[in-house]
């Protein structure tokens, strides 16, 4: 037979679908196989694409086609393929598609094997336009309007309307750098994967704080609220905890029948048919989110390119979330430098008190963690106690804020949800305050707020907690990580600032000490030699009746004072003189008259008649008292008006007195105190000099507590608790606070 005269053979050539292997075997051609069946990993479905000749077949007269030696004539169009070579004369493009379309898998392996991946998406692109051109061509002809959801529109439009990949990823970009929240870019960018690969649905799950539960993330398309259900990922139950527990990817097309998602997709899965679940990695390895795309029973299953299209732009869209997060992260951290900055100007630059600083500190903390309230404890070490004079700034508008006529509020170290804090030095975020059993509710039923949330941190310098931070209910949901770690900063700058109003305040009282030393200094003198010396020689009477009478009075003899002489014999009849020193006690007593200065009441005359009352209440039962409390009461009574200006605490306060800024509380009363300590330290005034450390200790202690009870504000108060223990029988003498009184 001529090779140059094709042998007509009468064989057809069958449709691809028509032609399936049998018994397992692939059908050979002229005794090669035929290529194997394209089986894709995604969908484990097979389709035979080889083309059985062993079928004997008749072909029409016109089409021949030469295949190993054989000749074989395509029907209709004349061309011929002689020894596997075809005459360009003969080749016609009706004839190319017709073979195209009856041979698919000629056309994969050529474009495959020939043509670059660009020009391969620049007809996928194609093709998506045409499709979107005869949906809209469909809707207009039936005149129903698009439904569709505008936000998953936008996202198929970016999808096909950019002529290549870059403008795609660009636009996207866009969208990612303007939004700060992940959840909502990780759903812009599914939205986008899901269109891209032509998914009926999508689910996105993220990864909770805790890394031990995925959160479901769908917003709703009006509200962008969020729904949220929680499916725990140790457990493995459904392909999305599979999915992030194992960190590998899953396609599917029978969900059910698989032992490892007992659960299957965890929701509703009526009428799905294929589901393609991947993670979404950080670039550390970790998971952040999972994608869940899924196809109904209408639609076709996913191929192994749908896998790699949604592999390459969750890897893509990973990597900008992280830098994007990053970008957010460092704007947000400028945002905080530039708040501590404007934090230090405006707290070292205005120094003025402490008070004015703690009210600045808690305004600032309220704009920074979006709080109600806030309230601010200082430590006292001394007495193991938290407190505060401004502690519930409710209004957050700076200096307008709370700040008149608040009590000094005090409670042990160890109470409330502040106390845990001072003690233990550790951070407190309390999401539900009434579940917690540290949490006080006495202030919210006597106030009538309720308390939700609380964040309570502490104050450190040099290694010390000084105080105790506490916001109360954020305004927008809970406080969260972010809130700590900002808040952790602005505690450092806290404690500077609280360390240096101590330092400046310690500063101020020392100078106005200063002045009013200097003032004393000025005004008062210790007694002379000759007073002294008149003094010391005139002998103290053994007996003086009249002064033991209650009723006694010194004020008629005014021509020669007595006073003084009066003074040391009732210190002898109380205490004797075995343990004092004579000279000391008598430059003591000329010392104290002379501090009393010259006003109508407050005078030394009234300093004598309030001792002498003291004298005459511990000569009427000296057993009720010991003697080191006799002693103290007798010598307070003497001095508990030492240096008085003849103006009451409140005229001090208002007048701005350099005593009002020393002593915030009973103002007079501690300079009383301050001025009688500083005669006795004085050379030879000294009347406790043969005292034993503690017994020294014990009654000064003693003295102090006396001149500070005669402040009227304390004063009453005592006088009535006094009062109605009296009253009820209930008052016992051996009690220490019932003495007291």
């Amino acid at each position: 037979m001529s090779s140059s005269r094709p042998v007509r053979l009468n064989r057809r050539l069958p449709p691809i679908s028509a032609a399936k292997a049998t018994n397992g075997t692939h059908a050979k051609v002229n005794g090669h196989p035929s290529a194997s069946p394209r089986t894709s990993p995604c969908t484990n479905d097979r389709t035979v694409h080889s083309r059985l000749l062993s079928q004997k077949l008749k072909s029409p007269p016109s089409a021949r086609i030469q295949n190993g030696g054989v000749n074989m004539v395509v029907k209709g169009h004349g061309a011929h393929v002689t020894n596997g070579q075809v005459k360009p004369s003969d080749v016609s493009p009706d004839f190319i598609k017709t073979f195209l379309r009856d041979n698919p898998s000629v056309l994969e392996k050529f474009v495959i094997n020939n043509c670059r991946q660009e020009l391969v998406e620049k007809w996928l692109l194609h093709i998506i336009k045409k499709n979107q051109r005869l949906d809209r061509d469909s809707n207009s002809d039936s005149g129903k309007e698009q439904s569709s959801d505008r936000r998953a529109s936008l996202s198929r439009w970016k999808f096909s309307v950019h002529s290549d990949k870059r403008q795609m990823l660009e636009e996207l970009t866009r969208d990612i750098h303007r939004k700060n929240n992940k959840a909502q870019v990780l759903a812009e960018l599914t939205v986008c994967v899901a269109s891209g690969v032509s998914a009926d649905g999508y689910n996105l799950y993220l990864l909770d704080e805790t890394g031990r539960e995925l959160i479901f993330f769908q917003p709703p398309i009006d509200t962008g609220a969020l729904k949220l259900q929680k499916q725990n990922i140790e457990a493995g139950r459904t392909v999305v905890t599979y999915v992030a527990r194992t960190l590998k990817p899953l396609c599917l097309t029978d969900i059910t029948a698989d032992p490892r998602f007992p659960d299957g997709l965890g929701a509703d899965g009526t009428g799905i048919r294929a589901v393609l679940c991947q993670p979404i990695l950080e670039p550390s390895g970790n998971l952040l989110a999972v994608v869940e795309l899924y196809r109904n029973a209408s639609s076709p299953l996913f191929q192994d390119f749908d896998q790699e299209i949604v592999s390459s732009y969750l890897i893509w869209g990973a990597f900008a979330v992280h830098y994007a997060e990053m970008y957010h992260t460092m704007t947000k951290q400028r945002k905080l430098n530039d708040f501590l900055l404007k934090v230090t100007k405006s707290i070292f630059q205005d120094i003025v008190s402490m008070d004015t600083v703690i009210m600045k500190i808690m305004n600032f903390a309220q704009k920074l963690v979006s709080a109600d309230r806030a309230s601010l404890f200082l430590v006292d070490n001394k007495t193991n106690e938290l407190y505060a004079r401004i502690f519930d700034i409710g209004n957050g508008v700076g200096a307008d804020a709370i700040t008149t006529d608040q009590k000094e509020i005090r409670f042990p170290l160890d109470k409330g949800v502040a106390g845990y804090v001072a003690s233990s030095g550790n951070t407190l975020n309390i999401k539900d305050a009434y579940q917690d059993d540290r949490f006080n509710r006495d202030v919210d039923t006597q106030t009538g707020y309720r308390t939700k949330t609380l964040l309570c941190m502490p104050i450190y310098i040099r290694g010390s907690i000084i105080g105790v931070v506490q916001m109360v209910n954020k305004l927008n949901g809970t406080f969260n990580k972010a809130d700590e770690e900002a808040f952790e900063t602005f505690a450092i700058y806290c404690g500077l600032a609280l360390h240096h109003a101590k330092l400046y305040d310690k500063i101020r009282r020392s100078e106005q000490k200063y002045k009013v030393a200097l003032e004393v200094l000025t005004y008062h003198n210790q007694c002379t030699n000759s007073e002294f010396a008149e003094l010391k020689s005139e002998e103290i009477p053994d007996v003086m009746p009249d002064l033991q009478m209650f009723e006694f009075t010194d004020y008629l003899d005014n021509q020669i004072d007595k006073k003084p002489l009066m003074s040391l014999y009732m210190f002898k009849d109380l205490f004797g003189l075995s343990r004092f020193d004579i000279s000391h006690l008598i430059r003591f007593t000329l010392t104290v008259r002379k501090n009393y200065r010259r006003v109508p009441y407050h005078n030394w005359t009234h300093g004598f008649s309030v001792s002498h009352s003291m004298y005459a209440v511990i000569k009427a039962d000296p057993s009720r008292w010991s003697p080191l409390e006799a002693l103290s009461m007798f010598v307070a009574a003497l001095c508990h008006d030492l240096d008085h200006r003849g103006k009451n605490n409140a005229y001090m306060v208002k007048s701005a007195s350099p005593l009002a800024a020393i002593y915030s509380t009973s103002t007079m009363e501690h300079h009383h105190f301050n001025q009688t300590v500083s005669i006795l330290q004085q050379d030879g005034h000294n009347i406790f000099r043969f005292l034993s450390s503690e017994d020294y200790k014990t009654v000064l202690a003693n003295i102090k507590l006396c001149i500070l009870a005669t402040d009227l504000g304390l004063y009453f108060p005592n006088m009535a608790k006094l009062g109605a223990l009296v009253s009820n029988n209930k008052y016992v003498w051996e009690k220490r606070e019932h003495r007291y009184l």
